[in-house]
């Protein structure tokens, strides 16, 4: 008994159901399956394709986390130092013709302390002297004097300039109020007339007239020039130069509260005429810390992408390998049935597998990375969710994109030329 061939249409071809089913596309488990059998047959190029994506993922990741991080511990400097800093001085540009110069008053530090926020302030100013020169006792002889400034101040200014000594102390309200003849010398001050030790209380003399030194500035935030200046009390500077007021108030407040105190500052000062009085606060904390992120935030993603890039490559590279090595697999496929939608299917699935698995260990790396940085410099580490939880997505993109061309050229293999050439 004769068996049926199988079945063809009325033009002598194939039926339609088998047209149909040269034409399906494949299940997803074979897919799967044949895909991860392609990856894992040859496990050593795995890893080093898959390491170019863990690198770039991870690089990715942890110049991110390491850039928020990093963004966060330079706010929280800047909040500390500048963003607690208030200056008020008489706005000369604010009163009308023919009126009185607006002047600070002497208890201009009173009045403010009283305000809740407020940690300190202190009056300072700058002393007109003349033709006169600073010059310390061994100089006189020789008549080399220096042109410093003299500059005045409160007690509490030490305090709110977060000044520091390298030796001595600071003028108090005593040296103040008797008009002491003493000073303190910025450290650059100090240097350019060669005295570094107050022990053996040395003086310097401002034209014809001897100051006790008693103490020498280490650092101080927001008045550098104090560093290069020679400070005496206010009630010194009023008996010897005539000091009419001072010129500037300066203020430290708490984290937080320095928008606030710019505000009420002036009318605690001057209730009658708070306009006359100009106020110097920094900006708001949430705009310099967004600004200071997106920079650096914009350098990591660049450094991050550049990586992925050279990870992409990476599989490409070894993805077209591949297809060159398997050229008779893929030709003996086809002449078994195989569509060419098929043979790219399978190669796209193995570069998206490659990438999937590089992203998902370059996450981890880069969060350890971020985390561990963080811990050796005490930081508090700061992680965005969205990419961690995203970079294994992202690094299957990756792998998706990389494995166009190579899936591309392997579907183009006619089997007759792939079998030929086995």
């Amino acid at each position: 008994m004769n068996e049926a061939g199988p079945p063809v249409d009325p033009a002598g071809g194939p039926s339609t159901a088998r047209r149909r089913r040269l034409r399906s596309r494949p299940a997803l488990r074979d897919l799967l399956d044949e895909a991860l059998a392609g990856v894992a047959a040859r496990p050593t190029r795995l890893i080093l394709t898959t390491l170019g994506t863990v690198l770039g993922v991870a690089a990715l990741v942890g110049t991110v986390g390491l850039g928020q991080t990093a963004a966060g511990q330079i706010t929280q400097r800047f909040d500390l130092a500048a963003a607690t800093r208030v200056v008020v001085q008489p706005d000369d540009k604010g009163g009308q013709e023919g009126e009185a110069a607006t002047q600070l008053p002497w208890d201009a530090p009173d009045r403010v302390t009283r305000l809740n926020g407020v940690e300190a302030a202190g009056t300072v100013s700058n002393l007109q002297i003349g033709d006169d020169l600073v010059q310390n006792v061994t100089g006189l002889d020789s008549g080399e004097g220096k042109a410093l400034q003299v500059m005045a101040g409160s007690s509490g200014l030490w305090d709110a300039v977060r000044a520091t000594l390298q030796t001595g102390r600071f003028f108090d309200d005593g040296h103040d109020r008797r008009a002491d003849k003493v000073v303190v010398l910025g450290k650059h001050a100090a240097e350019r007339l060669g005295i570094n030790r107050v022990d053996a209380q040395p003086a310097v003399f401002i034209g014809d007239e001897p100051y006790t030194v008693i103490g020498i500035l280490d650092s101080v935030s927001g008045r550098a020039e104090l560093n290069d200046a020679v400070i005496m009390p206010n009630g010194t500077a009023r008996h010897a130069y005539d000091l009419k007021s001072p010129d500037a108030l300066e203020i430290r407040t708490s984290v937080g509260a320095a928008q606030l105190i710019a505000g009420q500052a002036p009318v605690a000062i001057d209730p009658n005429n708070p306009s006359a009085l100009r106020v110097d606060a920094p900006p708001k904390q949430g705009a310099v810390r967004k600004g200071v992120e997106s920079d650096l935030n914009a350098l990591f993603l660049l450094l991050g992408a550049v990586a992925l890039l050279v990870g992409g490559l990476g599989i490409a590279n070894v993805t077209l390998l591949s297809v060159l090595e398997r050229i008779s697999e893929i030709g003996l496929r086809r002449a078994l049935g195989a569509a060419r939608r098929h043979i790219a299917l399978q190669f796209l699935v193995e570069s998206v597998i490659v990438g999937f698995l590089g992203g998902l260990l370059g996450t981890a790396v880069g969060v350890i990375l971020t985390v561990g940085v963080s811990f050796v410099r005490d930081w508090t580490p700061i992680l965005d969710n969205r990419l961690s939880f995203g970079s294994p997505l992202l690094g299957a993109f990756i792998g998706l994109i990389a494995g166009t061309y190579p899936a591309w050229k392997a579907s183009a293999i006619q089997p007759i030329t792939a079998l030929r050439g086995a």
